[in-house]
């Protein structure tokens, strides 16, 4: 199943709730998602059953063999150890993954692991702690993240930091998270500023290209480039000539990767999004619960991904200059 650009569908990304206990100035502005703000009531959120459901269709009609849980902070989400060990019985699924901003792990890392979880992504943005608190907005430590790392390692999972550069908040934070994570052997990745949603203010002088990032960390801790695992990964993949251990790079601004993206999302409220900077996405959820018959909603599904064009992040150098359109936000559809 190809879209018109012939990029197949390979990744689903679920978002299972749109909250979390952080308020990052990149992603949820304080100022905005204040105790004031809407999230969605419980009846317009999937349940367990359905996002079951509809990852089975996905396995069906697409072939996914790759899941990652996302929010919001997924841990939000009560129970999700239950969610896990759904998604992991669907004959198909070769993969299950979590994004996380970490804080909550701990407590919960032991019971995911027995459930499925593989592989888990924890957000990480610096190491200097005051920093830290305000970048998130509630005041957690670095050192609650780092415990949450410390339990996903001890756990035996899968671990990588993924870390937002933007210029004036943290760029001075590369060199020394890429020093501290260099002989750990979880990978770190730097993820170029994106303009996801409308309430960041989002500028391009804010992005710290992939150049720069390479050229700050080059100059100390020697690179060297390596092969992507497979086509469509997001990151760039460098070792470190010293001991070999790997970063990445996400470069989705200023060398997008939009030819090869094979990834769609399904938003807590039941929309299949088909690209991180979309305006909207089509509701599954209704249709689902309209009662629609198993080749209704594969058809829908293969309706929406055939005819998807989406290269935003291949126009959006061009397009800088112009009114902004309005876009969904990545705390609603997941990363």
């Amino acid at each position: 199943m190809k879209d018109r650009l012939g990029r197949p569908l390979r990744d689903l990304r679920i978002s299972v709730t749109d909250r979390c206990n952080f308020r990052c100035r990149y992603c949820m502005p304080p100022e905005i998602f204040d105790k004031d703000f809407q999230f969605l009531p419980k009846g317009e959120v999937l349940t367990f059953e359905e996002i079951a459901y509809l990852t089975k269709l996905f396995v069906k009609s697409a072939g996914i063999r790759k899941v990652r849980l996302t929010g919001g902070e997924p841990l939000m989400r009560s129970d999700l150890v239950r969610l896990v060990s759904m998604i992991n019985d669907i004959d198909g699924v070769e993969d299950i993954a979590m994004t996380t901003n970490g804080s909550l792990l701990p407590g919960h890392i032991k019971s995911l692991k027995k459930a499925g979880l593989n592989r888990v992504t924890i957000s990480l943005d610096c190491l200097n702690d005051e920093k830290f608190r305000y970048i998130n907005g509630r005041n957690i430590s670095v050192q609650t993240v780092l415990d949450g790392i410390e339990s996903a390692v001890k756990a035996d999972l899968n671990v990588k930091i993924n870390m937002v550069v933007k210029r004036g908040m943290n760029e001075e934070d590369i060199l020394p998270m890429a020093k501290y994570f260099k002989d750990t052997g979880v990978i770190l990745r730097f993820i170029e500023y994106m303009d996801v949603g409308n309430t960041n203010g989002w500028k391009l002088d804010h992005v710290v290209s992939k150049k720069e990032i390479f050229t700050i960390i080059n100059k100390e801790l020697p690179l060297e480039p390596v092969a992507p695992n497979y086509i469509g990964e997001v990151a760039d993949r460098f070792r470190y000539k010293e001991n070999g251990n790997e970063i990445g790079i996400i470069s989705s601004v200023t060398d997008a990767f939009c030819s090869t993206c094979s990834r769609a999302r399904l938003s807590a409220d039941g929309n299949l999004v088909t690209c991180l900077f979309a305006t909207k996405g089509h509701n599954l959820r209704d249709l689902l619960r309209s009662g629609a018959s198993d080749d209704e909603m594969i058809h829908r599904i293969e309706e929406i991904w055939t005819n998807r064009n989406d290269r935003y992040s291949e126009e959006r150098l061009f397009n800088t200059d112009k009114k902004q359109i309005k876009k969904m936000e990545m705390s609603h559809l997941g990363g």
